[in-house]
C-alpha cells in the first residue's frame, strides 16, 4: 500500500528484455537506502518488487508482460525519469490517499495550461474507469496522489465519438519533484482510481 506522495524522482539506467518480461534497473538513492530483496516500491504508480539492490543507489525489478501491456512501464526507455515511492509504514501520516499500486488504465496528456503559480494538466480518461472519477475526488497519476479539479467530455478528432477527460492542478512542488513537471502533450501516464469507489460499486451490485 502506498500514499501517492512521491519520495524521489529516479531514473531507469538499464533495461533487459526477457522472454515474457523485462528486468529494469532503476536508480534512486533515497528509496534504495533501506530496500531489500522482496520489498515493494511504486514506480510511476506501479507496485514492483525489488529483486536486487546494486551499489547502494539502484535496484532491479522484474516486470511481467501483463504489467508491460497494461501500463506505461513498457514504453519507458533507458534515461526515463520515474516517480518512486516506498510502501507506506503504519506509523506514518497518510499524506495523500490509499494507493494500491495497481494500474486501472492509462491516459494521455491532452494539454497543459501554465499560470503564475501552477499548471493545469488535462488528461484523457478511459471509458471503463470514468465512472469512478469525481470532481474534487482523488486520482493517482503516475503514482502521484492528485485532486481532480475538472471533468468533462470533448470531441476527439482522432477517433469516432467523444472522449472523457479530467484535469489536475499541479503546484510548484509537484512540478519540480515529479515527472509530471515536464510531461509533454501526448505523454502516456498510469492511472489508478480511488479503490473505495470500486468497493462501493461492488457492494451495490451484490445488494
Amino acid at each position: 500500500m502506498f500514499t501517492g506522495i512521491v519520495e524521489e524522482l529516479g531514473e531507469i539506467v538499464a533495461s533487459e528484455q526477457l522472454t515474457d518480461a523485462a528486468r529494469l534497473t532503476i536508480k534512486g538513492k533515497l528509496v534504495t537506502s533501506d530496500a531489500g530483496h522482496g520489498d515493494s516500491i511504486a514506480v510511476n504508480g506501479v507496485c514492483l518488487t525489488v529483486v536486487e539492490v546494486i551499489g547502494g543507489d539502484s535496484f532491479t525489478v522484474d516486470v511481467m508482460a501483463e504489467t508491460l501491456n497494461r501500463s506505461s512501464i513498457g514504453k519507458l526507455d533507458v534515461g526515463a525519469k520515474v516517480n518512486l515511492e516506498r510502501a507506506a509504514a503504519l506509523n506514518s501520516r497518510l499524506g495523500g490517499h490509499l494507493v494500491q499500486g495497481h494500474v486501472d488504465g492509462t491516459g494521455t496528456v491532452l494539454s497543459r495550461t501554465p499560470s503564475e503559480n501552477w499548471d493545469v494538466v488535462r488528461i484523457s480518461l478511459p471509458e471503463n474507469i470514468a465512472r469512478y472519477v469525481v470532481q474534487k475526488g482523488s486520482i493517482t497519476v503516475d503514482g502521484i496522489s492528485l485532486t481532480v479539479s475538472g471533468l468533462g467530455v470533448s470531441d476527439d478528432p482522432a477517433e469516432t465519438g467523444s472522449r472523457d477527460w479530467f484535469e489536475v492542478s499541479l503546484i510548484p512542488t509537484t512540478l519540480s519533484l515529479t515527472n509530471l513537471g515536464f510531461a509533454t502533450v501526448g505523454t502516456t501516464v498510469n492511472l489508478e482510481v480511488d479503490v473505495i469507489a470500486k468497493y462501493v460499486e461492488r457492494l451495490q451490485q451484490r445488494g
